[in-house]
């Protein structure tokens, strides 16, 4: 009989994944979860390629090691567009044959997809949206569909420094040249901008569907588990839900009391993350 006795890890380079990881625990409390935010380099958009990998690396190794993670979600579209191929490829292989890594972006176009999209809208890091990766990966599922993407680099900042009085003033100057070309869809290419998906969906007055990932990933993780039981037939199930960051701020701590008092019984716990 297998002893389950593995958790389900998510990693973000900072606070956007756990909307993730909330929204996978709503939708399946049974299981095990940790959360790492790699708060200490958080944004992860401007680095180079080497380093934003190198940081992925770290992250996913120390859930899987040190955590006893079967299955980790990269709930980053940054880390998802550089490091989860690699990862993939090259880390697990060797090191992890029974693991399994998964990103956020391609659940997120099948989804999109399923929903009829054609003419989709993207906001995201500068990186991602220089990366083609959404682009590449619609190709292969709707060769028909187009991604219209609009870098938006301060978002990130402005989510996680409580600069919310700016943020209409900022996404509607983002939002404008988009909208323009009248996307049926607009992917929410960041985790972060879970926090924003209310004052997106306002502010585009509701003709454009918003595709947002904390709404996306927990079905198909779901769908995932069912049909890869040598991965579920592992996992513990004490609905235990355990934060951890690389730099524990009090900027961090107010935003995840914010985001997870509801969602977790008695004291909120964060660890710090050493590795």
């Amino acid at each position: 009989m297998t002893k389950r006795n593995k958790k389900i890890g998510f990693f973000d380079s900072g606070l956007g994944g756990l909307y993730v990881a909330r929204a996978v625990h709503r939708a399946l409390p049974q299981y095990d979860y940790v959360y790492m935010g790699d708060t200490l380099n958080v944004p992860y958009g401007g680095r180079s390629l080497e380093a934003i990998y190198d940081l992925s690396l770290k992250a996913v190794k120390f859930l899987i090691e040190e955590q006893d993670c079967d299955l980790v979600v990269i709930a980053c579209n940054t880390a998802s567009v550089m490091a989860l191929s690699r990862l993939q490829k090259e880390f697990l292989p060797k090191f992890h044959p029974d693991k399994r890594i998964l990103g956020v972006i391609v659940p997120t176009l099948e989804s999109a997809t399923e929903l009829g999209a054609t003419q989709i809208g993207l906001i995201a890091t500068e990186f991602t949206v220089r990366s083609m990766i959404y682009e590449e990966e619609i190709e292969k599922i709707t060769p028909q569909a187009q991604i219209f993407g609009q870098p938006t680099p301060l978002l990130v900042p402005l989510i996680e420094n409580q600069g919310d009085k700016y943020l209409k003033m900022v996404l509607e100057d983002y939002l404008e040249p988009l909208l323009k070309k009248k996307p049926d869809s607009l992917i929410l290419g960041c985790t972060h901008y879970i926090a924003i998906k209310d004052i997106v969906r306002e502010m585009t007055k509701h003709s454009v569907r918003i595709l947002s990932q904390d709404e996306i990933i927990p079905p198909k993780l779901k769908d995932y588990l069912l049909r890869h039981t040598e991965i579920e037939e592992n996992l513990s199930l004490n609905g235990s839900f355990k934060i951890m960051a690389t730099d524990v701020s009090p900027s961090f701590i107010t935003n995840v009391e914010k985001l997870m008092t509801t969602d977790l019984s008695g004291d909120l716990k964060i660890e710090t993350a050493k590795y």
